[in-house]
């Protein structure tokens, strides 16, 4: 095996790793705000792992930066959609007022 596929391997384990324990975790945990400390690792983490192992197992070349591309739109889009489920179900649930600035 080369250190490019152990690498990818490695970063596909770890990134795996995090969404099953994500996945787990959001079937334990009972309320809204609870869940979303579960989905954010999922999102920022796990799945950007998964495409910089893809990246790695590709090489060089265009279809690794697409991937990077991804990955990092990933890390972006989980935060702020983090951040937007927690807002509307703290407004929901009445711990913030709705017409509060964001």
């Amino acid at each position: 095996m080369e250190p490019r596929e152990a690498c990818a391997v490695v970063l596909l384990a770890a990134g795996t790793g995090v969404l099953l324990l994500s996945g787990a975790a959001l079937l334990a945990l009972p309320r809204p705000h609870a869940r979303l400390h579960a989905l954010t690792p999922a999102s920022s983490l796990g799945a950007p792992l998964c495409a910089l192992a893809l990246a790695v197992a590709a090489g060089p070349g265009r279809e690794a930066g697409k991937l990077l591309v991804v990955a990092a739109l990933m890390v972006l889009g989980g935060t702020l959609a983090t951040l937007a489920v927690g807002r509307s179900t703290a407004v929901d649930e009445g711990r913030v007022p709705r017409d509060s600035p964001p």
